[in-house]
């Protein structure tokens, strides 16, 4: 460290008086820093403005050459480096110093004054971080490239580090192959939001993408597909005998090395996947000899299910493929982590292959699930033989976890926290909150998605952390990451559009305090930066103008208080109260929560610039006898399914369409039983609740609704029982009300019970699987 008596000599500066404005002015930064204190005045950039540091830091001077080039692209200006050792005055300067003080390797501190600006970080993540913080700080047409002569950004002082290490963005090459200027945009994208991995998806069944120089098969057979473009990926038809590969491509080794530089001078760490056992038949494809049945294989063109195709495991020639192969990959990539998928993988094809069996009984596995942990294990061992840690997807659980394995959970959060629990790393990215292949707004207003429904404000609600761990467990959640999956994904264009601004969101969320996350003071700051994408010629997205309507039930007023807003930045929002027409700018125009205190119907409508965004919304609200009581389930709904609780059946809405929409308690494989305590004895005559049935996804009706009553709590009469008429394999579907009416009775408590439909019936693509109920709002109703 040079001259470290003169850095804190030069800090003294920054506490001396100046003047300019007598009121301070505050930036807004994404993601939000730590803690930000506004000063009066201004620092001013302009042609005699220095960057002072360490100039013989290779590191830094490479991160210090991306800032300065930013600034002269965007204003003309060029900042004159200068030794800091060699300093004599700080004015007009922005210095930098590496201190080995600081807390946390990427945090930094921020100095902004009148004349001087000082960055003080522990590496030089931190000061790049401090370089995106000036970035956001400076007006907004910097980022278009132009002649601004002075660059002037408030005075402030910013302390700043980052909630998680692991902050990523993942990216699908092998499902549509994008060019090498666009993973340079990706990365870009990755590096403004303060993100520090690029997860490259490099294989699949669909396309191998990396040049291996020892199999030359890998690009030259496994890199190409029959062109289906013209098809929907979900119905493309298989390769004709004979037909020519035409569509792929592939990233020669110099590409990646390419690629890999220009990543390291943002701060983000590279991360290959190589797929393995599963989601090889590219591989195949071109090397046949290592499949458990010899073929014929071939790329596939779309959709892959049933995905059977898979490494032989009990063929040692596939051991040295891929020890070959990943020796070559770890050479092109110097993150300490190699990501092998391990996901999906169907093993089939290992349950009759006479090599697997005899795999099976030499290692005295149990089973194919052990099989695939052996697999797993083995090639951990070699990657840390070579000192690279394994990551898997979160199927590398299943029939024992590699030793020092790190989980990538994506089914949910449950293997994140099995493998926290266990003392293994864990990477969260749910494809509940992180999956952005998926719709962000109403279909019928958006581009083709894979299907599913993630908006920006379901990002920002994510917690990477789940509650359930204690503090030493929870130290094992590194991070999470935002996935985009390409099957649907043929363009640059479109995938800017999926993951900005989701990628926004959820940067702050692993970059910002969890008690810091505000989703209003989020959603003002996108103004700001939807202008500075606008510069940047991002493709964004401006989230769902789908009017969500909010309602908060008031027990003393017996009366909903209702809140509308959309997640897009909306110029007005129109309503109706029980009116049959849609809404429409003759509608009630929403300028504040309002109350309704009887059986309403809300519709709400957005409209920017003159013109409805996406379709009406529309929320019933029932007042009833149950709504906020206290209730206990006999069994649990799965926690995916499970909302709020008990309390999802008795706030007065009801269950749209979506059966993942928060208004459904979902059980698997089991009944629901709920007994409502309704605090007195009341006059009841009616009580019912809604069933879901959506059979292709195993939702199917219960068998039978029955409704109960007890004044003590312990002994109930029947007040009725409901069954239904539904057909449901032909069944897309629908929603059905099952209704209990009755003459007047007394009671405290309600029980209401669905009996769960079995297992899936004959007919049904899945037959023999469990079933799953979905229930929404008991209604108790009465005198």
């Amino acid at each position: 460290m040079k001259n470290r008596s003169l850095f804190f000599l030069l800090l003294g500066v920054l506490f001396t008086w100046w003047g300019c404005s007598s009121k301070p002015q505050e930036a807004e930064i994404t993601p939000q820093p730590l803690s930000y204190f506004s000063h009066v005045g201004s620092f001013n950039f302009d042609k005699n403005t220095r960057i002072a540091y360490d100039l013989d830091n290779e590191a830094l001077a490479d991160a210090v050459s991306w800032f300065t080039d930013f600034v002269q692209h965007g204003s003309g200006l060029s900042l004159t480096p200068v030794e800091i050792s060699s300093l004599e005055s700080s004015s007009n300067t922005l210095m930098i110093n590496l201190v080995e003080e600081e807390e946390k390797s990427e945090a930094y501190h921020l100095h902004i004054r009148s004349n001087v600006i000082s960055i003080s970080a522990a590496s030089v993540a931190g000061v790049f971080y401090a370089f995106q913080t000036l970035r956001q700080m400076m007006p907004s047409a910097i980022e278009a490239s132009g002649k601004m002569q002075k660059i002037s950004i408030p005075a402030a002082e910013i302390k700043d580090a980052p909630a998680y290490r692991w902050r990523g963005m993942h990216l699908d090459v092998s499902r549509h192959f994008f060019p090498v200027a666009f993973i340079k945009e990706y990365i870009d994208l990755i590096a403004f939001h303060k993100m520090n991995v690029f997860h490259w998806h490099l294989t699949d069944d669909n396309g191998w993408r990396i040049e291996i120089k020892k199999y030359p098969k890998l690009h030259e057979v496994a890199a190409w597909r029959v062109d289906r473009e013209d098809m929907r990926w979900d119905e493309v038809t298989m390769p004709e005998p004979g037909e020519k590969a035409t569509y792929g491509g592939y990233y020669t080794q110099e590409e990646i090395k390419e690629v890999v530089a220009y990543a390291a001078q943002r701060q983000v760490m590279v991360v290959p996947e190589i797929e393995m056992p599963g989601h090889t038949c590219e591989v195949l494809a071109a090397y046949p000899e290592l499949g458990c049945t010899g073929g014929p294989y071939y790329v596939q063109p779309g959709i892959y299910w049933p995905n059977q195709d898979i490494f032989c495991a009990g063929n040692e020639q596939v051991f040295t493929f891929l020890e070959e192969v990943l020796e070559e990959v770890m050479a092109l990539f110097p993150a300490p982590y190699i990501h092998i998928g391990g996901d999906e993988a169907t093993k089939t094809a290992w349950e009759s292959c006479p090599k697997c069996q005899k795999r099976i009984e030499d290692e005295k596995l149990a089973n194919v699930e052990e099989l695939q942990s052996y697999f797993i294990k083995r090639m951990e061992r070699f990657l840390l033989s070579h000192g690279k840690k394994l990551i898997g997807w979160d199927e590398i659980l299943e029939g024992g976890l590699a030793p020092e394995a790190t989980v990538m959970s994506w089914r949910g959060t449950e293997g994140g926290i099995a493998a926290a629990k266990s003392g293994h790393d864990a990477i969260m990215t749910p494809v509940s909150h992180c999956y952005f292949d998926y719709y962000q707004a109403d279909p019928e207003f958006e581009p083709l998605a894979i299907g599913g429904y993630t908006t920006l404000k379901k990002v920002y609600s994510f917690n990477p952390t789940p509650s359930v761990l204690n503090e030493e467990e929870a130290k094992h959640i590194l991070g999470a990451q935002g996935n985009l999956w390409t099957e649907w994904v043929k363009t640059p264009e479109h995938a800017e559009y999926l993951v900005v601004p989701r990628m926004t969101a959820l940067a702050e969320k692993l970059w910002t305090r969890e008690e810091q996350c505000h989703w209003p003071d989020f959603q003002q700051r996108m103004r700001q930066l939807f202008t500075r994408f606008d510069l940047m010629g991002i493709n964004y997205s401006e989230g769902s103008f789908k009017v969500e309507i909010e309602t908060q039930y008031d027990a003393v007023n017996q009366a909903f208080n209702v809140s509308l807003e959309t997640i897009g930045l909306s110029d007005a929002i129109y309503y109706t109260l029980n009116d049959t027409t849609p809404p429409d700018e003759n509608a009630l125009l929403y300028e504040k929560p309002f109350m309704v205190d009887k059986n309403t119907v809300i519709k709400a409508i957005a409209y920017k610039e003159g013109e409805p965004r996406e379709r009406y919304s529309t929320t019933e609200v029932v007042l009833h006898k149950g709504i906020g009581k206290t209730a206990t389930l006999k069994s649990p709904p799965a926690d995916k399914y499970a909302c709020e609780g008990t309390l999802t059946l008795l706030n007065g809405l009801f269950g749209s369409p979506r059966h993942s929409d928060g208004q459904w308690l979902g059980f698997w494989d089991k009944d629901m039983e709920m007994v409502v305590d309704l605090e007195q004895e009341e006059s009841i005559n009616r009580v019912s609740l809604h069933a879901l049935a959506m059979p292709d996804i195993w939702i199917f009706l219960p068998q039978e609704v029955e409704v109960a009553y007890s004044t003590d709590g312990e002994n109930f009469e029947v007040m009725g029982r409901r069954t239904h008429s539904i057909n449901q394999q032909d069944c897309e579907q629908e929603i059905v009300p099952f209704i209990v009416e009755d003459k007047p009775v007394k009671a405290r408590y309600i029980k209401v019970s669905a009996k769960n439909a079995g297992a899936l019936p004959s007919w049904h693509g899945s037959a023999g699987n469990p079933s799953w109920i979905f229930v929404d709002e008991i209604v108790i109703e009465g005198e």
